[in-house]
C-alpha cells in the first residue's frame, strides 16, 4: 500500500524545528554572552572601588593646614578633634584598602549614635555637608579627611564642642566615590577620646553601607 507524502507539511515541520533550534542556540549565546559582559563590568567596578579604613598606627604623620591657617599634626590611627576660636577643627588619617582613589564627596557627624543601635541605620544623604575642596586617597596609601564647622549657629555645633569638653565619642559618616563618581560609599568612622592623660583622639572605622548597588548584609 502506498502512503502519500504531503512534502509541503513535512518541510514546514522541519523549517520549523530547524527555527526553533537556531532560536535556542540564540538564547543561550545571548544569556552567555550577558553573563560575561556583567562578569566584565564587576571586575572592572572592583578595580575602580575604593575602601576606607583609618589608617594603621605606624603610619607616617600628616601635617594638615585649613583655609584660615589653623594647623594640625595627624599621626597613624588618630583623629584630630579641637576648637580654637570659636570654629570647630576636625580629621581623621585615612588609609585606602580598595583597588580604586577614594574622592570624598561629602560628611555628617554624629554625637547622639548609640553604638551598636543607631551604628546600624544607614544616615540619609540629604543630611551631608559638601566638602569645600576635593580631598583623594589614593589605592593602598593613606591621606586624610578634614572638615571645619565656623558657624556659631549651626545645628550640630554645640553637640561636639560637649563631646569634645566631656571628652565622649564622635562619629564621622564620609561620603565618597571612585574617580568616576559612581559606587558611591557611606564609611562611618568613631572618633574616641584616647585617655584622660592624653588629649588626642583615637579613630577606627565602624561599617559600610553601598548606595549604588546591593551590600553585603
Amino acid at each position: 500500500m502506498l502512503v502519500s507524502v504531503n512534502w509541503t507539511t513535512v518541510s514546514s515541520l522541519a523549517t520549523g524545528g530547524g527555527t526553533l533550534v537556531l532560536a535556542i542556540a540564540t538564547f543561550a549565546s545571548v544569556r552567555s554572552a550577558n553573563r560575561a559582559a556583567r562578569i566584565s563590568e564587576r571586575a572592572l567596578q572592583v578595580g575602580l572601588r575604593p575602601v576606607l579604613f583609618a589608617s594603621r598606627l605606624d603610619d607616617p604623620e600628616q601635617k594638615i593646614r585649613w583655609g584660615d591657617d589653623h594647623w594640625a599634626h595627624l599621626l597613624g590611627g588618630r583623629a584630630a578633634i579641637e576648637e580654637s576660636g570659636g570654629n570647630v577643627y576636625m580629621a581623621m588619617s585615612l588609609r585606602n584598602v580598595g583597588s580604586g582613589i577614594a574622592v570624598l564627596q561629602s560628611w555628617r557627624v554624629e554625637v547622639r549614635v548609640p553604638l551598636g543601635m543607631g551604628a546600624a541605620e544607614r544616615p540619609a544623604v540629604e543630611t551631608f555637608r559638601a566638602q569645600t575642596r576635593d580631598l583623594y586617597v589614593p589605592s593602598g596609601d593613606i591621606s586624610f579627611w578634614q572638615a571645619a564647622m565656623r558657624d556659631a549657629d549651626d545645628p550640630e555645633r554645640p553637640a561636639v564642642l560637649e563631646a569634645i569638653m566631656s571628652r565622649q565619642g564622635i562619629f564621622v559618616d564620609l561620603l565618597y566615590s571612585d574617580h568616576e563618581g559612581g559606587q558611591r560609599t557611606i564609611s562611618r568612622f568613631l572618633a574616641s577620646p584616647r585617655g584622660a592623660e592624653d588629649k588626642g583622639w583615637h579613630c577606627s572605622v565602624v561599617r559600610h553601607w553601598y548606595l549604588d548597588r546591593a551590600g553585603p548584609r
